[in-house]
C-alpha cells in the first residue's frame, strides 16, 4: 500500500550488511553477540559515531584526537587513535 502510494522509500541492503531486530531480550542478546564476534573475528569496529563524523568532515582531527583519548586505552579508544593516525585507511 504504501509503495503504491509512493509515501515509501525502499533501498535494498546489499553484500555487507545485515539486519539485526532486537525487539526482545533475546533477540537483543544475539545481536549483540553477532556484533561481538564480526568484530573480534575482522578486527573492525561497527558504527562508531566518531569515526562517521571525521570521514564526513562533521568533525576534525582535534575533536577525533579528544574523543579517542578520553575513551582511553578501551578498544574503541584505541580504535578511534589508529584513525586519527591514519593507521585506518578507507
Amino acid at each position: 500500500m504504501y509503495l503504491e502510494d509512493e509515501t515509501i522509500k525502499v533501498e535494498l541492503l546489499g553484500r555487507g550488511f545485515a539486519w539485526l531486530d532486537a525487539g526482545t531480550f533475546e533477540s537483543l542478546a544475539d545481536a549483540s553477540e553477532f556484533i561481538r564476534m564480526v568484530e573480534k573475528r575482522q578486527g573492525i569496529k561497527i558504527s562508531a559515531p566518531e569515526e562517521i563524523a571525521y570521514i564526513n568532515g562533521w568533525i576534525d582531527i582535534d575533536t577525533l584526537m579528544m574523543s579517542a583519548k578520553k575513551y582511553g586505552k578501551s578498544s574503541y579508544g584505541e580504535h578511534l587513535m589508529r584513525i586519527a593516525e591514519g593507521k585506518i585507511q578507507y
